[in-house]
């Protein structure tokens, strides 16, 4: 989902700051599906107020700068549920980790111990986090996501824990053939 429609659909949930949306992103349940920075979340919704699917009110605040609050129009609503309509198209994978983990062995065993260990504590991070956000009140929809994405962090917690010794123990194997070639 690229990012403009992203912010339709938040701005869909109730109007927000561009600091708000990018939390949403950030730390919130989106996170687990979505990324978008602050140099891609703000001209995005600079973009979509100038073709006016969204509004933007500037709140005063003490002490602090104005604040933007973004709201969605009705040609907005009309857009998202367009996009939303066509098809979601394949999940793109892409991790740092495994690019990381496939050139890890060129260098030791021990960054590759290091590299898995980190990633298990990250999916217990994430878990834990997850079950968090399922002790909200959210939608039937809203809970279906969240709980999909806890699914998908216990299956590569579980594959990890069940394959890091057979993957330690081949790795000096790996390292060995490496250096002969």
């Amino acid at each position: 989902m690229d990012v403009r429609t992203l912010c339709l659909g938040i701005l869909s949930l109730g109007d927000a700051s561009g600091y708000e949306i990018r939390k949403m992103v950030a730390e919130g349940s989106f996170s687990f599906f979505s990324e978008a920075s602050y140099g891609s979340i703000y001209p995005a919704l600079t973009k979509l107020t100038s073709d006016g699917l969204v509004t933007c009110e500037e709140l005063s605040q003490d002490k602090r700068p104005d604040k933007k609050v973004y709201s969605l129009t009705d040609q907005g609503r009309n857009v998202l549920t367009e996009k939303l309509s066509q098809g979601a198209g394949p999940d793109k994978h892409r991790s740092a980790f495994l690019a990381a983990l496939l050139f890890a062995e060129a260098v030791s065993p021990e960054r590759v111990r290091s590299l898995i260990e980190e990633r298990i504590k990250q999916h217990v991070s994430k878990i834990e986090r997850l079950n968090g956000l399922l002790e909200e009140e959210m939608s039937p929809v809203s809970h279906f996501v969240i709980s999909y994405g806890l699914a998908m962090q216990n299956a590569a917690l579980d594959y990890l824990e069940a394959n890091y010794s057979t993957l330690i123990q081949d790795t000096p194997a790996v390292l060995e053939r490496a250096d002969q070639t």
